[in-house]
């Protein structure tokens, strides 16, 4: 399992959103377990994603094809995210005994 975040600019949220759910089987295909999106407290068109993949291979061929960056631009994504490769080390949570 991998993580990768992956952070760019969208000219409007729906637009952006409608893309991206008609896009989850697609997306899961390519690998990915999961999703978070998070939006930038001073910035609307800012978003951050936060996958989970089940290999970085399959997230790196998934995140270079040509299908996912014209999908991408069908969503009004403005400019090339960046994305990051990220490898969990420890995860801490508040239990329900807390």
């Amino acid at each position: 399992m991998v993580n990768v975040l992956v952070c760019h600019r969208i000219a409007d949220y729906q637009k952006w959103r409608a893309t991206f759910d008609a896009s989850l089987a697609f997306r899961q295909q390519g690998g990915e377990e999961s999703c978070r999106i998070f939006q930038s407290s001073g910035d609307p068109h800012k978003l951050t994603l936060l996958f989970e993949w089940d290999s970085a291979e399959k997230a790196r061929q998934f995140l270079s094809s040509s299908e996912l960056q014209a999908r991408m631009r069908q969503a009004g994504v403005v400019d090339p995210p960046e994305i990051e490769f990220l490898n969990e080390l420890h995860t801490l949570r508040k239990s329900a005994a807390d």
